[in-house]
Order: structure tokens, then C-alpha cells, then sequence
């Protein structure tokens, strides 16, 4: 619980920390949908190295960034290995019964791991160097014209910065309930299935309590602030596109272009 990392802001002054949080948005959302058009060798390398400036830019250590895929490293190796003795096509490498391990196979693994790693290394990039609450004021600025069909903008992001905030907040209580836990005597990786699901309650119940509690807590503190859902609020921090925004978004655009372009001409 402690290593995960999504959610969690680290301050700095890098160029990353410094963009439009619009900016930052725009441009991973451009690059998480181009990471589906990238197929082979070519394409990924454009995409890694794009990734590895971006990660540069930040001044974190890579290792924080890597750290970050420990809590998903299970669910990144069952995927693979779904795709490994599951994939058809191809030639055959080894094969047991229904089980079959095929050139397909192990290149639609290695593309999905590729994929999963870019992902999750492009978000980790935007909420370590965004402040929730800047999040929240970008995507409200993105989505305003959606106020014109009457959708409720403000409570989505609202919505979207209370649960980016409390993330970490969450998994830092889950951890303490576990340490308290075990101080107690409680073995997390001793028994089977059952036993394992078992002393999860323990867990989850306070964890349930306290997340409750601290959703009445804030929604008392907002209503004696006289916050109401809808009305036209002013903002303390002002966003403001700058030059860095500019050049930062037409480096993206340039690279992601150039993804598709080798897609389709290779």
C-alpha cells in the first residue's frame, strides 16, 4: 500500500510542474489514444523516448516513476500471460493440451505490457506533477462549453479532485489499519484463499468507516463555507497559457504524428 504512488503531487519547479495543468491534460490524453496506434518497434521507440524527455522534464528521480508500477505488477503479469498461452496465430513454440504459446501470442504480450507501462507512466507524470486542485480547475476550463447543454461541469470536478486527493490519503490509512493489524497478530499471507479473505474484513471495515466519516466532514466543512453546487464561483488561481504550454504541445503534436505516420507507412 505504501509504494503506491498514483494521486500522490511531489512540488518541484521543473518545466512539467511549471506547464498549464490544460496543457499537461490535453497532452495525455492525446498521448494515452496514440499508444493504441503504435504496433511495432518504430513507433514504440518514439513513444518511449517521448516519455523518457516528459519524465526527464519533471526532475523526479525515475525511480519514484517505477516504483509506482510495483502495486500493479500482478495484474500487468496476469494480463500478459493471458495473452502469452492464449493468442492464436502464427508459429507454435510450445504447446500442452489446450495451453499454446505462439508468435502471436507473445507479440500481442509484449504490445500490451508496452501499452500498460505507457499508460500508467504518462498518468503517473501528470498527478505527480499537478496539484489535485489544478486538476480540477483544467478540466473544468476544458469542459466549459458543456455548460451551454447544462452539464453540471463544476460538480464533476469537484468530484474528480476530491477522489484524486483522497487516493493516497486512503491507501496511507490502509496501510496503518495493516501495521495495527499485524501488531495484533494478524498473518496477511498465511492460509488459503479463504483464510486470505478473511482478514481482509478487518481492513475494510474501518477503512469503509473512516472514508464515510471523513466524507461528512468535508461536505459540513463546504456548506459552512457557503459552497453551493452550480453558482458562478471566483478563483484564487488563475490559469494562464504560456509559451511553454505552446512549445510543450507542439513537441507532443509533432511526435504523436509522427507515430501515426510510421504506422501506417511501415
Amino acid at each position: 500500500m505504501d509504494k503506491f504512488m498514483f494521486g500522490r503531487y511531489i512540488p518541484g519547479h521543473s518545466w512539467v510542474h511549471k506547464l498549464d495543468p490544460r496543457a499537461k491534460l490535453v497532452m495525455s490524453f492525446m498521448y494515452i489514444g496514440v499508444v493504441f496506434f503504435a504496433n511495432n518497434f518504430w513507433t514504440y521507440l518514439v513513444m518511449t523516448a517521448l516519455l523518457l524527455v516528459s519524465v526527464l522534464a519533471t526532475a523526479i528521480p525515475i525511480g519514484v516513476f517505477l516504483r509506482g508500477l510495483i502495486p500493479l505488477f500482478w495484474l500487468m503479469i496476469f494480463t500478459v500471460l493471458i495473452q502469452v498461452f492464449f493468442g492464436a496465430g502464427g508459429h507454435v513454440y510450445w504447446q500442452w493440451g489446450w495451453l499454446s504459446v505462439t508468435h502471436n501470442g507473445l507479440t500481442s504480450a509484449g504490445l500490451i505490457l508496452m501499452r500498460f507501462v505507457l499508460i500508467i507512466l504518462i498518468s503517473t507524470i501528470l498527478t505527480f506533477s499537478t496539484q489535485p486542485l489544478a486538476i480540477a480547475d483544467g478540466i473544468e476550463s476544458l469542459l466549459s462549453p458543456l455548460r451551454k447543454l447544462h452539464f453540471p461541469v463544476a460538480t464533476l470536478a469537484l468530484m474528480l479532485s476530491l477522489a484524486l486527493r483522497f487516493v493516497p490519503t486512503l491507501m496511507d490509512e490502509a496501510e496503518k489499519i495493516m501495521n495495527a493489524q499485524r501488531s495484533r497478530g494478524v498473518d496477511f499471507g498465511a492460509g488459503g484463499l479463504r483464510q486470505r479473505i478473511k482478514t481482509i474484513v478487518p481492513i475494510l471495515i474501518p477503512l469503509f468507516v473512516n472514508a464515510f466519516n471523513r466524507a461528512v466532514d468535508i461536505s459540513t466543512a463546504m456548506e459552512a463555507r457557503g459552497y453551493q453546487d452550480g453558482e458562478q464561483r471566483t478563483k484564487y488561481r488563475q490559469l494562464k497559457w504560456q509559451r511553454a504550454d505552446t512549445i510543450s504541445f507542439i513537441v507532443f503534436v509533432i511526435s504523436l504524428s509522427a507515430v501515426i505516420v510510421i504506422r501506417y507507412m511501415s
